[in-house]
Protein backbone atom coordinates (compact mmCIF):
# COMPACT_ATOMS: atom_id res chain seq x y z
CA UNK A 1 0.00 0.00 0.00
CA UNK A 2 2.69 2.12 1.02
CA UNK A 3 4.58 1.81 -2.27
CA UNK A 4 1.32 2.74 -4.02
CA UNK A 5 1.30 5.36 -2.64
CA UNK A 6 4.91 6.43 -2.67
CA UNK A 7 4.67 5.67 -6.63
CA UNK A 8 1.56 8.17 -6.94
CA UNK A 9 3.67 10.88 -5.24
CA UNK A 10 6.61 10.53 -7.07
CA UNK A 11 4.05 10.31 -10.48
CA UNK A 12 2.26 13.64 -9.24
CA UNK A 13 6.08 15.34 -8.43
CA UNK A 14 7.14 14.59 -11.90
CA UNK A 15 4.00 15.93 -13.27
CA UNK A 16 4.48 18.83 -11.13
CA UNK A 17 8.27 18.86 -12.47
CA UNK A 18 7.86 18.61 -16.01
CA UNK A 19 4.58 21.54 -15.96
CA UNK A 20 7.09 24.38 -14.18
CA UNK A 21 9.31 23.94 -17.12
CA UNK A 22 9.35 26.51 -19.03
CA UNK A 23 10.69 25.89 -22.91
CA UNK A 24 13.94 27.67 -22.80
CA UNK A 25 14.55 27.00 -26.26
CA UNK A 26 11.13 29.08 -26.99
CA UNK A 27 11.50 31.81 -24.50
CA UNK A 28 14.79 33.00 -24.90
CA UNK A 29 14.29 34.05 -28.52
CA UNK A 30 11.58 35.62 -28.56
CA UNK A 31 12.76 37.65 -25.38
CA UNK A 32 15.57 38.65 -26.83
CA UNK A 33 13.36 39.80 -30.36
CA UNK A 34 11.36 41.50 -28.33
CA UNK A 35 14.25 43.43 -26.89
CA UNK A 36 16.05 43.64 -29.92
CA UNK A 37 12.51 45.23 -30.83
CA UNK A 38 12.88 48.00 -27.99
CA UNK A 39 16.09 49.08 -28.84
CA UNK A 40 15.05 49.47 -32.48
CA UNK A 41 12.26 51.59 -32.30
CA UNK A 42 13.59 53.61 -29.61
CA UNK A 43 16.35 54.00 -32.40
CA UNK A 44 14.69 54.57 -35.43
CA UNK A 45 11.99 56.53 -34.10
CA UNK A 46 13.62 59.95 -32.61
CA UNK A 47 13.73 61.68 -35.84
CA UNK A 48 9.82 60.61 -36.58
CA UNK A 49 8.53 61.91 -33.31
CA UNK A 50 10.24 64.93 -33.66
CA UNK A 51 8.67 65.64 -36.56
CA UNK A 52 5.15 65.01 -35.55
CA UNK A 53 5.76 67.29 -32.79
CA UNK A 54 5.74 64.47 -29.88
CA UNK A 55 8.11 63.65 -27.36
CA UNK A 56 11.18 62.33 -28.51
CA UNK A 57 10.36 58.79 -27.36
CA UNK A 58 6.86 58.88 -27.79
CA UNK A 59 6.77 55.73 -30.12
CA UNK A 60 9.22 54.01 -28.34
CA UNK A 61 6.48 54.40 -25.36
CA UNK A 62 3.74 53.35 -27.30
CA UNK A 63 5.71 50.20 -28.39
CA UNK A 64 6.58 49.44 -24.87
CA UNK A 65 2.54 49.62 -23.70
CA UNK A 66 1.28 46.89 -26.34
CA UNK A 67 4.43 44.85 -25.80
CA UNK A 68 3.41 44.88 -21.98
CA UNK A 69 -0.56 44.49 -23.55
CA UNK A 70 0.89 41.65 -25.51
CA UNK A 71 2.32 39.67 -22.56
CA UNK A 72 -1.04 40.02 -21.08
CA UNK A 73 -2.90 38.39 -23.74
CA UNK A 74 0.37 35.97 -24.26
CA UNK A 75 -0.95 35.29 -20.69
CA UNK A 76 -4.35 35.06 -21.12
CA UNK A 77 -4.35 32.50 -24.45
CA UNK A 78 -1.81 30.64 -21.72
CA UNK A 79 -4.32 29.61 -19.96
CA UNK A 80 -6.97 28.53 -22.16
CA UNK A 81 -7.29 24.79 -23.16
CA UNK A 82 -6.58 24.21 -27.01
CA UNK A 83 -9.17 21.79 -26.50
CA UNK A 84 -11.26 25.11 -26.36
CA UNK A 85 -10.16 26.46 -29.26
CA UNK A 86 -11.01 23.00 -31.45
CA UNK A 87 -14.38 23.64 -30.06
CA UNK A 88 -14.58 27.02 -31.76
CA UNK A 89 -12.87 26.70 -34.76
CA UNK A 90 -15.81 25.80 -37.11
CA UNK A 91 -17.19 29.27 -37.44
CA UNK A 92 -13.85 31.46 -37.83
CA UNK A 93 -13.47 31.08 -41.05
CA UNK A 94 -16.28 33.36 -41.84
CA UNK A 95 -15.92 35.31 -39.19
CA UNK A 96 -12.97 36.48 -40.58
CA UNK A 97 -14.59 37.14 -43.70
CA UNK A 98 -17.11 39.43 -41.93
CA UNK A 99 -14.10 40.78 -39.67
CA UNK A 100 -11.96 42.05 -43.40
CA UNK A 101 -15.52 43.64 -44.60
CA UNK A 102 -15.66 45.49 -41.42
CA UNK A 103 -13.31 47.83 -43.09
CA UNK A 104 -15.45 48.95 -45.23
CA UNK A 105 -18.23 50.32 -43.47
CA UNK A 106 -18.14 53.89 -42.47
CA UNK A 107 -17.68 54.64 -39.55
CA UNK A 108 -15.92 51.83 -38.30
CA UNK A 109 -13.43 50.99 -41.16
CA UNK A 110 -10.23 53.65 -41.35
CA UNK A 111 -8.31 54.08 -44.59
CA UNK A 112 -4.42 55.22 -44.10
CA UNK A 113 -2.67 56.07 -47.31
CA UNK A 114 -5.88 54.98 -49.63
CA UNK A 115 -5.84 51.49 -48.32
CA UNK A 116 -8.80 50.36 -46.10
CA UNK A 117 -7.43 47.99 -43.57
CA UNK A 118 -8.23 49.53 -39.84
CA UNK A 119 -10.99 49.61 -37.96
CA UNK A 120 -12.14 52.47 -35.11
CA UNK A 121 -12.08 50.87 -31.40
CA UNK A 122 -12.44 54.30 -30.08
CA UNK A 123 -9.15 54.76 -28.23
CA UNK A 124 -6.61 53.26 -31.04
CA UNK A 125 -6.94 52.00 -34.86
CA UNK A 126 -6.65 48.03 -34.87
CA UNK A 127 -5.51 46.22 -38.23
CA UNK A 128 -8.30 43.41 -38.63
CA UNK A 129 -6.29 41.21 -41.09
CA UNK A 130 -3.50 40.24 -38.00
CA UNK A 131 -6.27 39.02 -36.09
CA UNK A 132 -7.68 37.14 -39.32
CA UNK A 133 -4.35 35.53 -39.70
CA UNK A 134 -4.75 33.21 -36.36
CA UNK A 135 -8.41 32.79 -36.80
CA UNK A 136 -7.44 31.27 -40.22
CA UNK A 137 -4.71 29.16 -38.68
CA UNK A 138 -7.41 27.62 -35.64
CA UNK A 139 -10.08 27.19 -38.42
CA UNK A 140 -6.97 25.34 -40.44
CA UNK A 141 -6.24 23.33 -37.93
CA UNK A 142 -9.60 22.00 -36.80
CA UNK A 143 -10.72 21.14 -40.54
CA UNK A 144 -7.26 19.51 -40.99
CA UNK A 145 -8.64 16.85 -37.90
CA UNK A 146 -11.91 16.80 -39.43
CA UNK A 147 -10.71 15.91 -42.68
CA UNK A 148 -7.65 13.92 -41.78
CA UNK A 149 -7.72 11.08 -44.12
CA UNK A 150 -9.57 13.04 -46.94
CA UNK A 151 -7.19 15.54 -47.18
CA UNK A 152 -4.55 13.22 -48.53
CA UNK A 153 -6.71 11.45 -51.24
CA UNK A 154 -9.68 13.86 -52.38
CA UNK A 155 -8.76 16.69 -54.15
CA UNK A 156 -12.11 18.38 -53.42
CA UNK A 157 -11.77 18.00 -49.32
CA UNK A 158 -7.76 19.89 -50.48
CA UNK A 159 -9.42 22.44 -53.05
CA UNK A 160 -12.05 23.46 -49.83
CA UNK A 161 -9.91 25.22 -47.51
CA UNK A 162 -7.94 27.03 -50.31
CA UNK A 163 -11.27 28.14 -51.89
CA UNK A 164 -12.06 29.73 -48.57
CA UNK A 165 -8.65 31.42 -48.53
CA UNK A 166 -9.19 32.47 -51.62
CA UNK A 167 -12.27 34.47 -50.86
CA UNK A 168 -10.68 36.11 -47.94
CA UNK A 169 -7.87 37.18 -50.77
CA UNK A 170 -10.10 38.92 -52.90
CA UNK A 171 -11.54 40.46 -49.65
CA UNK A 172 -8.06 41.88 -49.00
CA UNK A 173 -7.28 42.69 -52.71
CA UNK A 174 -9.89 44.92 -52.18
CA UNK A 175 -8.50 46.85 -49.25
CA UNK A 176 -5.65 46.14 -50.81
CA UNK A 177 -3.48 44.59 -48.75
CA UNK A 178 -2.02 42.10 -51.28
CA UNK A 179 1.03 41.49 -48.61
CA UNK A 180 -1.22 39.70 -45.94
CA UNK A 181 -3.32 38.00 -49.07
CA UNK A 182 0.03 36.54 -50.29
CA UNK A 183 0.82 35.55 -46.72
CA UNK A 184 -2.73 33.99 -45.55
CA UNK A 185 -2.58 31.98 -48.46
CA UNK A 186 1.04 30.32 -48.31
CA UNK A 187 -0.26 29.61 -44.75
CA UNK A 188 -3.33 27.57 -45.60
CA UNK A 189 -1.09 26.05 -48.42
CA UNK A 190 1.54 24.93 -46.18
CA UNK A 191 -0.78 23.76 -43.57
CA UNK A 192 -2.46 21.52 -45.93
CA UNK A 193 0.75 20.20 -47.79
CA UNK A 194 2.36 19.37 -43.75
CA UNK A 195 -0.96 17.80 -43.53
CA UNK A 196 -0.44 15.48 -46.12
CA UNK A 197 -2.05 16.44 -49.40
CA UNK A 198 -0.82 14.88 -52.39
CA UNK A 199 1.38 16.64 -53.99
CA UNK A 200 -0.45 16.89 -57.45
CA UNK A 201 -3.16 18.47 -55.92
CA UNK A 202 -1.03 21.19 -53.74
CA UNK A 203 0.62 21.63 -57.64
CA UNK A 204 -2.74 22.40 -59.44
CA UNK A 205 -3.92 24.51 -56.66
CA UNK A 206 -0.56 26.56 -56.81
CA UNK A 207 -0.54 26.71 -60.83
CA UNK A 208 -4.65 27.74 -60.19
CA UNK A 209 -3.29 30.73 -57.78
CA UNK A 210 -0.59 32.15 -60.45
CA UNK A 211 -2.78 33.81 -62.70
CA UNK A 212 -4.62 35.13 -59.76
CA UNK A 213 -1.64 36.95 -58.01
CA UNK A 214 -0.71 37.91 -61.67
CA UNK A 215 -3.92 39.61 -62.51
CA UNK A 216 -3.69 41.67 -59.17
CA UNK A 217 -0.08 42.57 -59.76
CA UNK A 218 -1.05 44.05 -63.09
CA UNK A 219 -2.43 47.03 -61.13
CA UNK A 220 -0.77 50.29 -61.82
CA UNK A 221 0.77 51.20 -58.73
CA UNK A 222 2.07 47.20 -58.01
CA UNK A 223 3.27 46.77 -61.41
CA UNK A 224 5.33 50.28 -60.80
CA UNK A 225 6.33 48.46 -57.46
CA UNK A 226 7.73 45.54 -59.66
CA UNK A 227 9.56 47.19 -62.31
CA UNK A 228 11.16 49.62 -59.55
CA UNK A 229 12.11 46.36 -57.92
CA UNK A 230 14.19 45.20 -60.48
CA UNK A 231 16.00 48.17 -61.01
CA UNK A 232 15.22 50.55 -57.91
CA UNK A 233 18.48 52.80 -59.15
CA UNK A 234 16.65 53.60 -62.89
CA UNK A 235 13.77 56.18 -60.72
CA UNK A 236 15.68 55.98 -57.05
CA UNK A 237 13.73 59.61 -56.24
CA UNK A 238 10.43 58.01 -56.95
CA UNK A 239 9.19 54.49 -57.53
CA UNK A 240 12.62 52.61 -56.53
CA UNK A 241 13.03 55.73 -53.52
CA UNK A 242 11.96 53.27 -50.88
CA UNK A 243 14.39 50.35 -51.78
CA UNK A 244 17.27 52.45 -52.92
CA UNK A 245 17.10 54.08 -49.66
CA UNK A 246 17.39 50.56 -47.89
CA UNK A 247 19.87 49.26 -49.65
CA UNK A 248 22.10 52.33 -48.53
CA UNK A 249 21.08 51.95 -45.30
CA UNK A 250 22.25 48.23 -45.64
CA UNK A 251 24.96 48.91 -47.74
CA UNK A 252 26.43 51.76 -44.84
CA UNK A 253 26.40 48.93 -42.19
CA UNK A 254 29.24 46.98 -43.74
CA UNK A 255 30.14 44.17 -40.60
CA UNK A 256 30.01 45.76 -37.45
CA UNK A 257 27.56 48.98 -38.73
CA UNK A 258 27.84 52.24 -37.65
CA UNK A 259 27.06 51.62 -33.91
CA UNK A 260 23.70 51.92 -31.97
CA UNK A 261 21.95 55.56 -33.07
CA UNK A 262 24.11 56.38 -35.70
CA UNK A 263 22.35 55.33 -38.22
CA UNK A 264 21.78 58.33 -41.28
CA UNK A 265 18.59 56.98 -43.45
CA UNK A 266 16.41 56.77 -40.50
CA UNK A 267 17.30 60.71 -40.71
CA UNK A 268 13.56 61.21 -43.01
CA UNK A 269 15.46 59.27 -45.65
CA UNK A 270 14.20 56.53 -45.07
CA UNK A 271 10.02 56.46 -45.05
CA UNK A 272 8.58 54.06 -42.24
CA UNK A 273 12.09 53.44 -41.11
CA UNK A 274 10.59 52.17 -37.31
CA UNK A 275 7.54 50.07 -39.04
CA UNK A 276 8.37 48.46 -42.46
CA UNK A 277 11.85 49.10 -42.75
CA UNK A 278 13.12 48.77 -39.37
CA UNK A 279 15.14 45.76 -40.31
CA UNK A 280 17.38 48.22 -42.86
CA UNK A 281 17.78 50.44 -39.65
CA UNK A 282 19.14 47.18 -37.95
CA UNK A 283 21.46 46.81 -40.78
CA UNK A 284 23.09 49.96 -40.86
CA UNK A 285 23.66 50.26 -37.22
CA UNK A 286 24.99 46.94 -36.45
CA UNK A 287 26.11 45.55 -39.98
CA UNK A 288 26.26 41.44 -41.03
CA UNK A 289 26.88 40.42 -37.33
CA UNK A 290 23.06 42.39 -36.61
CA UNK A 291 21.50 40.94 -39.81
CA UNK A 292 22.90 37.29 -38.63
CA UNK A 293 21.69 37.77 -35.13
CA UNK A 294 18.24 38.72 -35.70
CA UNK A 295 18.08 35.84 -38.55
CA UNK A 296 19.79 33.16 -35.86
CA UNK A 297 16.93 34.12 -33.60
CA UNK A 298 13.97 34.05 -35.73
CA UNK A 299 15.44 30.31 -37.28
CA UNK A 300 15.45 29.52 -33.88
CA UNK A 301 11.88 30.33 -32.78
CA UNK A 302 10.15 29.15 -35.99
CA UNK A 303 12.08 25.78 -35.74
CA UNK A 304 10.79 25.64 -31.79
CA UNK A 305 7.45 26.04 -32.65
CA UNK A 306 7.49 23.37 -35.62
CA UNK A 307 8.92 20.70 -33.39
CA UNK A 308 6.19 21.61 -30.66
CA UNK A 309 4.22 20.71 -33.65
CA UNK A 310 5.82 17.71 -34.17
CA UNK A 311 5.73 16.55 -30.95
CA UNK A 312 2.03 17.06 -30.56
CA UNK A 313 1.21 15.14 -33.47
CA UNK A 314 3.46 12.46 -32.07
CA UNK A 315 1.65 12.49 -28.83
CA UNK A 316 -1.98 12.22 -30.46
CA UNK A 317 -2.67 15.97 -30.61
CA UNK A 318 -3.18 16.76 -34.26
CA UNK A 319 -5.42 19.92 -33.66
CA UNK A 320 -2.27 21.62 -31.57
CA UNK A 321 0.18 20.30 -33.98
CA UNK A 322 -1.41 21.60 -36.88
CA UNK A 323 -2.22 24.83 -34.97
CA UNK A 324 1.38 25.17 -34.19
CA UNK A 325 2.37 24.64 -37.26
CA UNK A 326 0.57 27.60 -38.68
CA UNK A 327 1.81 29.69 -36.05
CA UNK A 328 5.70 28.82 -37.25
CA UNK A 329 4.62 29.28 -41.03
CA UNK A 330 2.92 32.45 -40.49
CA UNK A 331 5.92 34.27 -38.53
CA UNK A 332 8.30 32.24 -40.33
CA UNK A 333 6.68 33.53 -43.42
CA UNK A 334 6.34 37.13 -42.72
CA UNK A 335 9.74 37.78 -40.99
CA UNK A 336 11.45 36.03 -44.44
CA UNK A 337 9.00 38.75 -46.17
CA UNK A 338 9.65 41.60 -44.38
CA UNK A 339 13.32 40.86 -43.98
CA UNK A 340 13.78 40.23 -47.73
CA UNK A 341 11.76 43.54 -49.26
CA UNK A 342 14.56 45.11 -46.27
CA UNK A 343 17.25 43.48 -48.37
CA UNK A 344 15.88 44.20 -51.65
CA UNK A 345 15.56 40.46 -52.76
CA UNK A 346 11.55 40.96 -52.96
CA UNK A 347 9.48 43.58 -54.28
CA UNK A 348 8.16 46.41 -51.79
CA UNK A 349 5.04 44.92 -49.38
CA UNK A 350 3.95 46.38 -46.49
CA UNK A 351 4.59 43.89 -43.67
CA UNK A 352 6.07 44.50 -40.30
CA UNK A 353 8.51 42.65 -38.70
CA UNK A 354 7.52 40.01 -35.86
CA UNK A 355 8.15 41.41 -32.52
CA UNK A 356 10.59 44.35 -33.82
CA UNK A 357 8.75 45.93 -35.56
CA UNK A 358 6.53 49.22 -34.10
CA UNK A 359 3.17 48.65 -34.38
CA UNK A 360 -0.03 48.31 -31.92
CA UNK A 361 -2.03 44.90 -33.63
CA UNK A 362 0.77 42.95 -35.27
CA UNK A 363 2.52 42.93 -31.53
CA UNK A 364 -0.61 42.13 -29.81
CA UNK A 365 -1.57 39.55 -32.02
CA UNK A 366 2.12 38.02 -32.10
CA UNK A 367 2.10 37.81 -28.40
CA UNK A 368 -1.30 36.33 -28.67
CA UNK A 369 -0.76 33.44 -30.79
CA UNK A 370 2.86 33.15 -28.85
CA UNK A 371 0.86 32.70 -25.92
CA UNK A 372 -1.37 29.88 -27.65
CA UNK A 373 2.18 27.72 -29.13
CA UNK A 374 3.67 28.37 -25.19
CA UNK A 375 -0.12 26.52 -24.17
CA UNK A 376 0.55 23.53 -26.35
CA UNK A 377 4.06 23.18 -24.98
CA UNK A 378 2.33 23.61 -21.36
CA UNK A 379 -0.29 20.65 -22.18
CA UNK A 380 2.23 18.26 -23.46
CA UNK A 381 4.36 19.00 -20.06
CA UNK A 382 1.22 17.97 -18.40
CA UNK A 383 -0.04 14.88 -20.18
CA UNK A 384 3.39 13.32 -20.88
CA UNK A 385 3.40 11.73 -17.69
CA UNK A 386 0.00 9.62 -18.61
CA UNK A 387 0.99 9.30 -22.18
CA UNK A 388 3.98 7.10 -20.74
CA UNK A 389 1.77 5.09 -18.34
CA UNK A 390 -0.34 4.21 -21.10
CA UNK A 391 2.71 2.79 -22.97
CA UNK A 392 2.66 -1.11 -22.24
CA UNK A 393 5.12 -2.74 -20.80
CA UNK A 394 6.87 -5.21 -23.40
CA UNK A 395 9.65 -6.27 -21.18
CA UNK A 396 7.52 -7.84 -18.88
CA UNK A 397 5.48 -9.71 -21.61
CA UNK A 398 8.96 -11.14 -22.81
CA UNK A 399 10.01 -12.19 -19.68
Amino acid sequence: MKSRVSQKQAQRGSRLNRVAKVDAWLLVPVLLLVASGLVMVGSSSIAIAESHGVSTYYYLLRHLIYVLLGLMLASTFRSIPIDFLERVSRPLMWLSALLLLLVFIPGIGRSVNGSARWITLGFANFQVVEAVKVMVIIYMAGYLVRKADMVKIRFFDTVKPLALAAMLTGILLMQPDMGSAAVITAIVGGMVWLAGAAWRHILVLGMAALPVFGFAAMEPYRLKRIVSFMNPWADPFDSGFQLTQALIAVGRGEVLGVGLGASIQKLFYLPEAHTDFIFAVLAEEFGLLGVIFILSLFMLLVSRIMIIGLMAHRMERPFAGNVAYGIGLWIGLQALVSMGVNLGVLPTKGLTLPLISSGGSSVLVTFLALGIVFRIRYELDRDAPFNIARVPNTAGARR
